[in-house]
């Protein structure tokens, strides 16, 4: 019989499968409105703020306190804010091509 090592908290989390299980996981309170308007956005948030975090010199601990940290506050931002205002996602801030906004067009005079 072969015993597998335990799992970290990273491998715990990916093995979740919805963001409600995050927040129960990491022992976070949540809107339930919040989720269900920016799951996604809150979610993308996270990972970026761990992103910014060298979790290889913490311990299983640490990062748990790391994520759950970076989660409250992910979630903290789409409170009172939408997914538009806090542009999470690449498709908020990447150039539209070859659009013109309404302010640049002119009438034009016949």
């Amino acid at each position: 019989m072969t015993s597998q090592a335990p799992k970290n908290v990273l491998e715990q989390m990916y093995a979740l499968s919805s963001a409600e299980d995050i927040f129960t996981f990491l022992l976070l309170p949540y809107d339930q409105d919040v989720l269900n308007r920016a799951r996604l956005h809150v979610m993308k948030r996270m990972g970026d703020y761990l992103a910014k975090v060298n979790l290889d010199e913490l311990d299983d601990d640490g990062v748990f306190l790391e994520a759950r940290k970076a989660l409250k506050r992910a979630h903290a931002d789409f409170e009172r804010s939408t997914p538009r205002q806090q542009k999470a996602l690449k498709i908020y801030t990447q150039s539209r091509g070859n659009m013109v906004p309404l302010e640049g067009l002119r009438p034009v005079s016949r």
